[in-house]
Order: structure tokens, then sequence, then C-alpha cells
């Protein structure tokens, strides 16, 4: 640890932790503009640089556009990423009633010690981690593909989850378009030399993201900021306010770095699970959604908690936690870093770097957070009209320079487009997503497993690792289905009494 910290202890590393931290900020805290947006688009802008800055530089951002997110939710009632619609429950409240100031407050201290603690867990848990997938073999990575899809789609469509199966398994048949890479036989490419060569994942992601995101934009209003008079509020109070409330900070880092882990869930799904066991342990719940500081709290915590233990199983396991994680991980790949099981033995400076990426950026985001409150509320005021067209074609160009394909432009604007009605549809994006990342390991670790256990599946149970990822999928499976009969029964009622 000692060693990465002094290698990255530089004037450089300085100055792209700041302008990254503080890009991150600007593009959370912009309605329409989301940290997975924002990491696609950085991806290709960073192609030139050095493998480790350019990683360091999409940490940053990261980092930044999870906390900015909560500026907009506080102040616009707006989250300015999923991760922050939380916050916007307890946050908007406070700033409607003159304690605007008071809630930036406290939503960067619990940002400050949510994604400090979360950067301390990377630097435990994905040792250990590592150490185990050392004994995963091609039953067990199979099985962890398909895990992820299934408790990603559950968690992510809660009403719904076969909605979020769907919508992983859509990924993972789009992820076998191309040669496939045992044998080179074209799939699903129908004599296109541009589908043999298969979807790539930052065109799909920008699409599916960033293009859905904008038209969706379109038809909403305009955002306009509470103009009540923000009360200044002293560091020091916000402080004490978060030492009285040390139990819910405590639970709610636990909560979050357990679900970041969980592949393909992510920052969003730790904010409203930390949120909802705050306000069942709290003693007057009746204040959460009119101004509680204990549900500010909580979801802040979480969503920054579960932001480095997202990138666990992404370093580990090449299976990323969330979906911003997800960019991440195809960044690695870019920049010529090889995420999995053998990183640590391969490459353990870099899971060292990482862990200081997260505290360095974790601090920048603070320090400016709260040096530059007020010059961050004018970004808030940018009309949404002026940003889209530039957004826009900043998604059609950042692929397309990855690559020099126009396929790719092809590409963007049909994931858009799909985005689009699926988000319609309210079928969730992160397993889609997450589906067409994990593809190509589900698809050769299929193959290979058929192979090495001679087509007997009887095989897979004679393995403890194999059989503890099977009982973890029928599980989310059967937690999903066992609320449907109940709720059709209900739809009958209502359908008798009509």
């Amino acid at each position: 640890m000692i060693d990465a910290f002094l290698e990255l202890a530089s004037a450089t590393t300085l100055f792209n932790v700041l302008w990254a931290t503080l890009g991150g900020i600007v593009i959370g805290a912009l309605p329409g503009l989301t940290a997975t947006m924002g990491l696609a688009l950085m991806t290709s802008l960073t192609y030139a640089m050095v493998g480790q800055q350019a990683i360091l530089v999409l940490i940053c951002l990261y980092i930044g556009s999870i906390y900015g997110g909560s500026r907009s939710a506080i102040l616009l009632n707006i989250p300015g990423t999923p991760a922050n619609a939380a916050t916007a429950l307890d946050g908007h409240p406070m700033a409607r009633n003159g304690m605007g100031h008071r809630a930036l407050g406290l939503a960067t201290l619990a940002s400050l010690t949510g994604g400090l603690i979360g950067g301390v867990a990377l630097a435990l848990i994905a040792p250990l981690l590592a150490e185990l997938a050392l004994g995963f073999g091609s039953t067990e990575y199979f099985l962890l593909g398909i895990v992820g899809i299934i408790v990603a789609g559950r968690m992510t469509a809660a009403d719904d989850p076969l909605k979020g199966w769907i919508a992983g398994f859509l990924g993972l048949a789009i992820a076998t378009v191309g040669q496939e890479t045992m044998h080179a036989y074209p799939r699903f490419s129908y004599g296109s030399l541009d589908l043999a060569a298969g979807i790539a994942l930052i065109p799909a992601m920008v699409g599916a993201f960033g293009i859905s995101e904008l038209l969706m934009s379109l038809g909403s209003g305009k955002a306009r900021m509470v103009d009540a008079p923000m009360q200044a509020t002293p560091l020091l109070s916000n402080f004490r306010d978060m030492i009285r409330r040390k139990v819910t900070v405590i639970r709610s880092c636990i909560i979050g770095i357990a679900i970041g882990v969980i592949p393909g869930v992510g920052e969003d799904v730790a904010a409203w699970i930390s949120y909802g066991a705050a306000r069942r342990a709290s003693k007057t719940p009746d204040e959460f959604t009119k101004g509680s500081d204990d549900g500010l709290i909580a979801a802040e915590t979480a969503n920054s908690a579960a932001l480095p233990s997202a990138i666990i199983p992404a370093l580990t396991l090449a299976v990323p936690g969330s979906a911003p994680a997800a960019v991440l991980l195809a960044a690695m790949f870019i920049h010529n870093v090889r995420p999995g099981p053998m990183i640590m033995i391969e490459n353990p400076d870099f899971v060292a770097a990482v862990c200081w990426m997260v505290i360095f950026g974790t601090i920048a985001m603070a320090v400016m957070g709260l040096a530059l409150s007020r010059p961050l509320l004018l970004v808030l005021k940018v009309p949404r009209e002026f940003l889209t067209p530039v957004i826009f074609c900043l998604c059609l160009l950042g692929p397309y320079a990855l690559t020099q394909r126009v396929f790719d432009i092809y590409v963007v604007l049909a994931f858009g487009l799909l985005g689009l009605a699926m988000r319609l549809m309210r079928y969730p994006m992160a397993p889609l997503i997450l589906g067409i990342i994990l593809g190509g390991m589900v698809d050769q670790n299929l193959r290979r497993m058929l192979q090495l256990i001679d087509r007997d599946p009887t095989q897979v149970f004679t393995r403890p690792i194999a059989l503890v990822l099977v009982a973890v999928c029928l599980a989310a499976i059967f937690a999903g289905v066992r609320r449907r009969p109940r709720n059709s029964q209900v739809k009958r009622q209502q359908a008798r009494k009509q």
C-alpha cells in the first residue's frame, strides 16, 4: 500500500484528481446526466492517457458524479443520478424549509464517511475475494454469470423481477452476436462484417444510458430551484449531527458495502435499502419524507459506501457491481489491465493503487463540495435545452473516437431507441448491460464446462462453490416469484368489484 501511494503521489495525480472530481460533481448535479453516461463518455477521452492515470480520472469522475447528484436532488427535487433518488425524499423538504445549506453539508459529510469506509473495505475484501476466486473453474464462472443476471434482475426490478430477468438474458443474447471465440464462427451476423465483429460495450452502453436518458428528458419540464433563503450552518454543527447519528452511519455503511458487492445492483438499490432500514429503526418514523436527518444521512452514506465495494467484484471477478463499475471494467481492459482472480498475483500494486484512488477522490469530493458550495449552485441554472444537443453530439463522437467505425454510431442510436422503449415499459437497464458484459464469460465457460463434465450435468453438484451459487440463484428466483400469486389475486378481486 505504501509503494502504491508513493507511486501516485505526484503533481499529475493531484491535477487529475481535482479536475476529474469537479467534472464528476458537475455531471452528477445536472439533471439528465448520470454517472454511467459520464464514465462512458470520458472513457473514450482517456484513450490516449497512461493507463493508471486514466483509471484514476474515471474513478474520481465516478465518485464526483454520485455525490453531485445529491445537489440537484436537494435543491431541485430531481435526482442527478438514480443513486440520489432516496436523498430527495428528505433533502428537498429541508431545502424548502430554509435548511438547504445544512442538507448539503450533511450530504457531503455522509458521502465522505461512506466513501472512506468503503475504500477501506475495498482494501480488505478485494484480496480475500480474489483468493476465493482462485478456486473457481469453468462451472463456477458460468454459474457466477447466471447468478449475476438473476440477482441484478431481482434487485433492480423488485416489483416485477421477470422484467429484470428478461432484460438480463436479452443482454446475454446480444453478447452472442459476432464471431465466437473458440472457433471464430460468425453468429447472427447475416453476412455483415460489422455484425461479425460483435456489438461493442461502450457504444451499447452510451446508447442505452445516454441517448435514452436524453430522449426521456425531452418530455420533462424545466427544473426549478427552491427559492427559500438558505440559512448558513456551521460545519462543526454538521459534524455533531453526524456523530449523534453514528448508529445510522455505521448501519448504512454496512448495507452499502454488502449491496455494492452484489453484481449489477449498484448504489441506487443500496440507498433505498439503507433508507428503509433507517426508517424502520427510527423512533420517529413520521419525520421521514418531511426533512429527516437520518433519512438523508442513510441514503448518502450507503450510496457512497456502495461505490468502492462495487469495484471489488469488477477487480477480482471481472464482474461489475454496478452500471458505472461496468464502464470502469471496460476501461480497464482498454488500458491493458486484466481484472480477475489472477490480478492479486499478476498486478497486486494496481489493486492497492485503486484503493488510494478511491480515497483521493473521496477527499477531493468533500473539499470541493464544501469549498465550492455556492459556485456549484450556478451549474443547476444552465438551461437543459442548451446542454442536450452538446451531450447528444458527445454521445455519438465518443464511441466513434475509440474505433473509427461508423457502425458504432448506428449501435449508439439503436440502443438509444431500445433503452427508451425499455424505460417506457419500466424494464431496468442495468441487467441488460450486465448481460452484455457477462455474455462472453458465460458463453465460453458454458462450453468449457460441458466439455470437462462430458455433458453430464450431475457433476455440477459435486463442486461445493457451484452448489452455493445454484442455491443463491434458486433463492433469488423463488423470492421474486412468491409474491406474484398474491398480486394476481388482488387484481382479480379489484376487477370483480369494478
